[in-house]
C-alpha cells in the first residue's frame, strides 16, 4: 500500500529480529556477544520467502491497489516484485527490483510526478509579498457554519489556532460547533488526533452569533452563501468590529472579489482564499490576489495556508479564478458533447478510464445539482442570446432530480448507492437533441477525451495570457488538487508541452 510501517509492525512481519529503545549500539554489542552461547538468525537475504498465510486477502489487498492506481503503473511494479520475490532467492529478486525501478524512472509517468512533486513546492509564490513579513496569526475568525465554515474552522483547530466562528442565531452558532465536534472526533477515531489533543482544539473553540467576538481575530474568512449583497453585509459586520491591521478573506467561488473589497474601509487588507471541500481535507487553497492587497496581507494568506498544511496557489480576480473557470469551461463542453451525442455514463467513463476517481456527472450527483442550478438562473438575465445553452441539467432539476440527496440525479440511487444509467436522462438527453434539430452521433473514449483536454488547454492558455494563472504549474497543481486530474499524468498544461 505505500504507507510506512513502525518498527513493532517490522518485528512482526519478520523483517527485523529485535527492536531496542535507548543506546543502539550498546544493545547491539549485547545481541553480537549472545552469539557466543545462541546462533544469530540468518540473514534476511539467506532466509527463504514466506508466502501469504491468507492468499485470498492478498489478491483482495491487489485488486484495491489496482483500482486505486487509476493507471499509474509504479503501484502495479511494487506488486509484481512482492510477487517475484516469494519465488526468487534475494539477489534475484533485488536485480529484478532493481530493473523495475530503472524502467519506471525512464518512464513519461516518472517525469510527470517529477513535474507535480517540484511545481507543487513553487507555486506558493506571490511577487508582491517577496521578502514581507506577514501580519500575526493567533486567533482566526470564521463566519458561517455550513459545510465550507465547519471545515475551515476545523482545519484552523487541528492546526493549533484558537477559533471564533459565528452564526446568524445561538441556536445555529452551536449546530455549527457540534459540525466542527463531529470532524474533530473523526480525526480522534483515526488515530490523526489523540484524545488530549482533540480536548484542547475543541476548548479553542468559540462559537457565536455575537460578531463582537471577532474583535481580537487576526485573519476573519466569510464563508456564507455564495451572493454578492449578502456577502457585503458581511463584510459591513466585518469592518465594524474587526481591528484595522485584521486581514479580511472571503471563501467565494465565483465573485469579483475587488468589488467586494471596493465596499469596506480598507480594500487593502481584503483577500480571497478559495477553500475546496471539505476543507479540513482537501489540501489545495487558492489565494486570490486583490487588486489592491496590500504585501503583508498577500504574505500572511500564504502564511496562513502554508499552517494549515494547504498548497497555497495565487489567483487574479475572475469569475472562478482558476479551477472553476476551467471546470466551468469544460463542464459545458460535455454539456455540447451530450447534445451532440454522448450520454452521461460514456463522458463519466471516459474519464474514469484517463484516471479520474470519478466523472464529470458522478461529481454532480455527489455535491448536488441544486446550487449549480440556483447560479444558472441567478445568471439567466445577463447571458448573452446568443451563447449556446444547454438545458438538459435545468430539466433534471426541475424534475425534483438532484442528485443523490434526493435519490435520483444524472443516476438512479434508488436500488443502487453507486447509480445506475436510468433510461428517463436517456430519453431527455435525445428529447433535447431533438428538440434542437441536433443530430445525434456515437463519441468514443478518445473523442470524449480530446474535447474535454482541448477545452482545459485552451482556458488554461487564456489564463495565462490574462494573468489570472502566473504559471502553466500552478494550473497543474490546481487541477490535481482540486479537481482529480490524475497526478501520474502531469497536468492539464504538462500535457500540452509546458
Amino acid at each position: 500500500g505505500g504507507r510506512p510501517g513502525a518498527a513493532e509492525t517490522a518485528l512482526e512481519m519478520g523483517l527485523v529480529d529485535r527492536v531496542v529503545e535507548g543506546d543502539l549500539l550498546k544493545d547491539a554489542r549485547s545481541v553480537a556477544l549472545e552469539a557466543a552461547d545462541v546462533d544469530l538468525p540468518a540473514p534476511l537475504s539467506t532466509r527463504p520467502p514466506i508466502p501469504p498465510a491468507d492468499a485470498a486477502a492478498f489478491e483482495a489487498q491487489k485488486a484495491r491497489i489496482k483500482g486505486r492506481a487509476r493507471g499509474q503503473n509504479s503501484p502495479l511494479a511494487a506488486i509484481l516484485a512482492v510477487e517475484r520475490a516469494l519465488g526468487m532467492d534475494a539477489e534475484g529478486a533485488f536485480a529484478a527490483e532493481r530493473a523495475a525501478v530503472q524502467a519506471l524512472r525512464d518512464g513519461e509517468q516518472a517525469t510527470a510526478l517529477r513535474h507535480v512533486f517540484f511545481a507543487e513546492r513553487r507555486v506558493s509564490r506571490i511577487d508582491r509579498a517577496k521578502g514581507v513579513e506577514p501580519r500575526a496569526l493567533a486567533r482566526i475568525g470564521v463566519v458561517g457554519g455550513g459545510t465550507m465554515g465547519t471545515g475551515i474552522a476545523a482545519a484552523c483547530l487541528l492546526a493549533g489556532l484558537p477559533t471564533v466562528l459565528a452564526e446568524r442565531d445561538a441556536t445555529a452558532a452551536q449546530a455549527a460547533r457540534g459540525r466542527v465536534m463531529d470532524i474533530l472526533d473523526g480525526s480522534a477515531r483515526r488515530g490523526l488526533l489523540s484524545e488530549a489533543a482533540r480536548k484542547v482544539a475543541g476548548d479553542a473553540l468559540v462559537a457565536t452569533e455575537d460578531f463582537a467576538a471577532f474583535h481580537d481575530c487576526d485573519l476573519i474568512v466569510e464563508a456564507v452563501f455564495e451572493d454578492m449583497q449578502v456577502k457585503r453585509e458581511v463584510f459591513a459586520r466585518l469592518d465594524a468590529v474587526a481591528r484595522a491591521d485584521a486581514v479580511l478573506a472571503s471563501n467565494t467561488s465565483y465573485l469579483d472579489l475587488d468589488a467586494l473589497a471596493q465596499g469596506t474601509s480598507d480594500p487593502s487588507r481584503v483577500i480571497g482564499l478559495h477553500f475546496f471541500s471539505p476543507a479540513h481535507v482537501m489540501k489545495l487553497l487558492e489565494l486570490v490576489v486583490t487588486r489592491d492587497a496590500a504585501p503583508d496581507v498577500l504574505a500572511t494568506g500564504l502564511a496562513f495556508g502554508k499552517r494549515l498544511g494547504k498548497i497555497t496557489v495565487p489567483a487574479g480576480v475572475c469569475d472562478g479564478f482558476i479551477g472553476n473557470r476551467i471546470l466551468a469551461a469544460y463542464r459545458q463542453e460535455a454539456d455540447f458533447m451530450l447534445e451532440e451525442g454522448a450520454l452521461p455514463h460514456e463522458i463519466d467513463a471516459a474519464m474514469r478510464g484517463f484516471g479520474y476517481p470519478m466523472g464529470l456527472y458522478q461529481v454532480s450527483d455527489l455535491s448536488g445539482l441544486d446550487i449549480a442550478w440556483a447560479m444558472r438562473k441567478r445568471q439567466a438575465a445577463t447571458r448573452d442570446p446568443a451563447e449556446r445553452y444547454v438545458e438538459i441539467a435545468d430539466r433534471i432539476c426541475e424534475a425534483g432530480r438532484l442528485g443523490r440527496k434526493t435519490g435520483k440525479g444524472w443516476y438512479d440511487y434508488t436500488d443502487d448507492p453507486k447509480g445506475r444509467v436510468d433510461p428517463w436522462v436517456i430519453e431527455l438527453i435525445e428529447a433535447e437533441s431533438a428538440r434542437k434539430g441536433i443530430t445525434r452521433e456515437p463519441f468514443d473514449t478518445d473523442r470524449i477525451m480530446g474535447r474535454i483536454l482541448g477545452v482545459m488547454q485552451a482556458e488554461g492558455e487564456a489564463l495565462l495570457a490574462e494573468g489570472i494563472a502566473a504559471s502553466p504549474e500552478a494550473i497543474d497543481v490546481v487541477m490535481i488538487n482540486g479537481y482529480g486530474f490524475p497526478r501520474w499524468r502531469g497536468g492539464t498544461m504538462f500535457m500540452r508541452g509546458g
